[in-house]
């Protein structure tokens, strides 16, 4: 008999309790114990949930605090040097130091570095290793959740990251290569692995989900060590996860892995089923990935049955492709969505019962195997439904050109015309788009949502804050300013409201990294923009202020990979359209005298496919869908992209290819790293690295700036370079941010008199 699994669940709950839990915790208004009381109920709320919804097994040591990569580090004692002293003064404290950074007049600790989770848009924390470095277990994490699962009744297995996939996923702090130190971890590895099966785990969850990567001869060496090591250990059963793609050329080197079982993502890659079946031993339990764990639509189940089907009697478990970490908790909340909508939708309560539903029908119960084809038939209905497609934007899309995706003249005589224009200084500052989202401004949201503040009133007070924010960006001394965004609510949702094709919940949040959460855009149909979005704003703020003020707009990637995405046409027609309607948004910007038009593409990296056979194909159409949004503006117009959190030196040519006037990207973080492809590649137009991390409370030196900026100048011209923080200052208070800002001035008018003093 076939069983049903999960390979991990959201952990934030469905109304965010985890969110507001951390958040208390860090103003302390709430003490630990209440955070760490909150998150067992959490654990126990979800395993129950998904074991009522037909789970025979559920996953533990899948929750986290904050980040399960960061859990993986600090459970092996992979604590940086500079964070050890508050880590042993204070575990908890410094768990959120490593996560956040820390700044009490004591300590000025700065946060690891953070970047995507392969092509999601979930945030890890990158595990930073040193030299000689020594691993060990710390805490018991894993077995403490592992008991209370079985102090439920249920039947749980402990997940884990698995060893070389954590080293890949990590850096040197000298530059080294991370796998020289798997023989120091794989003794920790055996340790835990041991403590699991004396406590009673039948089954421990390693996620490999490098497996799915370009592999080197290094990295197969790296996995046939560790597991033949991990298998000389008297240990649960281990169920070696791959996820995200494809085996591809590592199948036989997954296959030949002396584990018990493995799991393959057959949603995004059910062709591999059957190349990967004939290399299997006999004996290996296969645990299939059915249901998509990445998007929030009703599977097609009568492929996924096919999927079953073909692989027989090998199948162990059925599952989604994924862990559902990715997808909101239960569609059940969902009480105002359109009906139609919401009988197309499936959030993970009800990913879990599609794969209960099918495990009946494999058992051969009647009962399931008619509702499975009364899934089948309202699939179908969705799927033929006048809502998803609309005859303008399919006319439309069809009339492109390739001309309408080329600026008029090359950047350098664009850059003259528009210094004539804009008469900015040697390193001009700007910010990135958001400034603080402060409880006042929540609570006018909320209020003019709930009836409570009538138009009118929210209209004056969101005037007055964005004149507010302009005169503090004029104090400060900043060049190029922002209206501050307050009227915003999330930088792909505010779009997304305003779109044709689009729908919104009320309870579809995921988690974006820690406490940061988001409520991506359902889009579901045809894209259009029936009517202009924000030009009412820009113009506003720009009538108060004789600097420039920029037009700032999520772009067509962007809000493409930060929505949950139709299914029936593919992503590539799917950002077209966004970019068709994003390009009347950045003409009317022009036409009402906007210079600056700033289209963020965070997410381009993020959508670059795992393996590099396939980036040429989506770089062709990402790279088209951004130009097409942006060239229909003039030469003395500027535009400028922004890009964070993911590393972007392996795809430099084609940021460049953007021929953004002005690209800004975070660094600080990383220390200026992520500019030594601008040095490999001679990027030829504008560059704002990022001096100034936004993610952390700690507000950085004008020194420490500074410096950022000099190493800047090792690999770029004084001419290409502006000085802006690395990401939007939505989610920092007023006090950080003015001195953070006052401290970049400072530091950008310290290196103009610098440079002109010698030119």
């Amino acid at each position: 008999m076939i069983s049903v699994t999960h390979l991990g669940f959201p952990r934030i709950g469905a109304r965010r309790e985890l969110k507001l839990a951390l958040e208390s915790f860090w103003k302390g208004d709430t003490p630990a114990q209440l955070l760490h009381d909150t998150a067992a109920s959490l654990r126990e709320r979800h395993w129950r949930l998904a074991h009522d919804a037909g789970a025979d097994v559920v996953p533990c040591n899948d929750f986290s605090l904050y980040d399960h990569v960061l859990d993986n580090a600090v459970l092996f004692d992979a604590i940086p040097a500079s964070h050890r002293a508050a880590f042993e003064e204070d575990p908890l404290g410094g768990y959120f130091a490593l996560a956040r950074g820390v700044q009490d007049g004591r300590r000025d600790l700065r946060a690891l570095e953070m970047t995507k989770w392969f092509d999601t848009n979930y945030h890890y924390l990158v595990p930073q290793f040193e030299p000689g470095q020594r691993f060990a277990l710390r805490g018991d994490k894993p077995l403490a959740e592992l008991a209370q699962a079985q102090a439920l009744g249920l039947d749980a297995r402990p997940v884990l990251l698995g060893p070389v996939s954590f080293l890949k996923l990590g850096k040197r702090n000298d530059g080294g290569d991370p796998r020289e130190l798997l023989d120091a971890l794989l003794p920790a590895y055996a340790e835990l692995l041991a403590k699991l099966k004396a406590a009673g785990a039948q089954w421990v969850q390693l996620d490999e989900p490098t497996l799915t990567l370009d592999l080197d001869d290094a990295d197969r060496a790296a996995f046939r060590r560790a597991y033949a090591a991990l298998a000389e250990v008297d240990a649960p059963r281990r169920l070696l996860t791959t996820y995200f793609g494809a085996l591809g050329d590592n199948a036989t080197l997954a296959a030949q892995l002396p584990v018990e079982g493995l799991h393959v993502d057959l949603v995004r890659a059910p062709q591999q089923l059957e190349s990967l079946l004939p290399l299997l031993p006999e004996q290996r339990a296969l645990s299939l990935g059915v249901v998509d764990g990445r998007n929030i639509w009703r599977a097609d189940l009568d492929a996924a049955l096919s999927v079953a089907r073909r692989a027989g009697d090998r199948a162990t478990w059925l599952a989604p492709s994924c862990s559902l970490l990715h997808v909101p908790t239960d569609i059940e909340l969902e009480r105002k969505l359109p009906t139609p909508l919401r009988h197309w939708m499936a959030y993970a309560k009800q990913k879990i019962e599609e794969l209960h539903l099918l495990a009946g029908v494999l058992g051969g119960d009647a009962q399931a195997a008619r509702d499975l084809a009364a899934a089948a038939s309202a699939r179908a209905a969705r799927l033929a439904s006048p809502l998803l497609r609309n005859a303008q934007v399919r006319k439309r899309l069809a009339t492109v050109e390739p001309a309408m995706a080329r600026r008029v003249s090359p950047y350098a005589k664009r850059a003259q015309l528009q210094q004539e224009r804009l008469n900015l200084p040697l390193f001009p500052t700007t910010t990135i788009g958001s400034f603080p989202q402060t409880a006042q401004v929540r609570r006018a949201r909320a209020e003019h949502k709930a009836g409570k503040l009538d138009d009118a009133a929210y209209q004056a007070f969101l005037e007055n804050e964005t004149a507010q924010c302009l005169r503090e960006q004029e104090t400060l001394g900043i060049d190029v300013l922002v209206h501050g965004e307050f009227e915003r609510n999330d930088m792909v949702e505010y779009f997304g409201e305003q779109l044709d094709g689009f729908a919104f919940t009320a309870h579809g949040w995921v988690q974006s990294y820690g406490s940061r959460c988001v409520k991506p855009p359902v889009l579901f149909g045809d894209v259009a923009r029936p009517r202009a979005m924000t030009v009412e704003w820009t113009r506003y703020a720009q009538s108060l202020t004789a600097r420039p003020v920029k037009g700032m707009l999520t772009g067509p990637v962007t809000i493409l990979q930060w929505s949950f995405v139709r299914d029936d046409q593919p992503r590539a027609d799917s950002c077209r359209q966004i970019a068709l309607a994003l390009r009347e948004e950045v003409l009317d910007l022009e036409a009402a005298g906007i210079a600056v038009i700033q289209i963020d593409e965070p997410a381009l990296r993020e959508g670059l496919p795992l393996r590099r056979a396939d980036w040429p194909a989506y770089l062709a159409w990402a790279g088209e869908s951004f130009r097409l949004a942006a060239s229909g503006v003039g030469d003395a117009t500027q535009i400028h992209t922004h890009m964070c959190y993911a590393e972007f030196n392996d795809i430099i040519e084609a940021v460049a290819a953007l021929d953004a006037d002005v690209i800004s990207i975070e660094t600080s973080r990383s220390r200026m790293e992520l500019l030594d492809a601008f040095a490999r590649y001679r990027y030829p137009n504008g560059i704002g690295p990022g001096v100034y991390d936004i993610h952390s409370p700690r507000v950085p030196s004008e020194t420490e700036m500074r410096e950022l900026l000099d190493k800047a100048l090792e690999v770029l011209d004084p001419a290409q370079v502006w000085v802006n923080p690395d990401c939007g200052l939505k989610t920092r208070g007023w006090p950080e941010v003015r001195a953070a800002l006052q401290a970049m001035v400072r530091a950008a008018q310290g290196l103009r008199e610098s440079v002109l003093a010698t030119a």
